[in-house]
């Protein structure tokens, strides 16, 4: 979902009910947990809101009462953010389900990889997962974040052990195809993939026997089923990848 489609339900709203679903998408959807007034003027401009330029977004703000607070500056402008209540507000003005803060957590954590890996297919995956996460689609947020670490252990392969990578891979694989660039992994199953990392070094013996617990949990949620992971299980599952593969 878009800012301008988040927001277009509020066209007959006030100004500042407008202004707090400008804020509440920022920080939710795109993990900017505050801004200055100059910030959500230009929020209020890409949900294409009319007149922005009429809006004295500086008053509607400091009147918002406990909806907002302050969180700083930046640059030396004040930033302001959404409190608890004016998070709580914008979802029952949306009709939104109820946050859940472990699912938010996670989602955070999720995006903040995004600005820390170079690969454009690695913040596509993350990206993916984030919105996943903060709809409580665990299943497929699962399979997003599985994609995005499997593809950085394979560029690592390729950038730093080149050489004998289809070697290890062919000691589990007899059959294993040569693999000299990303494309060739597509023949390569993720299991083959991270015993020949370890053999390379990349990973020890219990780092691997942690990422095949993840790639079992990624196979159950990627296969048609009935199983469903627990917030408890997908945090986990996170968490030992962020450690193993994102750090």
């Amino acid at each position: 979902m878009t800012l301008v489609e988040f927001v277009a339900p509020l066209k007959k709203r006030s100004r500042k009910d407008k202004i707090l679903a400008c804020m509440y998408y920022r920080s939710r959807y795109e993990g900017i947990q505050a801004l200055t007034v100059e910030g959500i003027r230009g929020a209020l401009k890409a949900a294409r809101v009319p007149s922005v330029s009429k809006i004295n977004v500086a008053d509607v703000v400091a009147k918002s009462g406990h909806y907002v607070d302050t969180a700083g500056t930046e640059d030396g402008k004040r930033l302001w953010q959404l409190t608890d209540s004016g998070k709580q507000y914008v979802r029952k003005l949306l009709g939104l389900p109820e946050s859940e803060p472990e699912l938010e957590r996670d989602a955070g954590a999720i995006l903040a990889l995004v600005g820390k890996v170079a690969s454009a297919d690695v913040k596509d995956y993350l990206t993916e997962a984030t919105k996943c996460m903060q709809v409580g689609a665990l299943r497929a947020c699962v399979v997003f974040v599985w994609s995005g670490a499997i593809r950085i252990i394979q560029e690592e392969l390729l950038d730093k052990h080149s050489a004998g990578l289809t070697a290890a891979l062919r000691r589990h694989h007899s059959k294993a195809k040569a693999v000299s660039r990303q494309e060739h992994f597509a023949y390569i199953n993720d299991k083959t993939t991270l015993l020949a990392a370890e053999d390379l070094g990349l990973f020890d013996k219990n780092e691997r026997g942690v990422l095949e617990e993840c790639l079992k949990l990624r196979n159950r949620c990627g296969h048609p089923g009935k199983y469903k992971p627990g917030t408890k299980r997908v945090s986990g599952f996170i968490e030992d990848l962020i450690s193993i593969v994102f750090s």
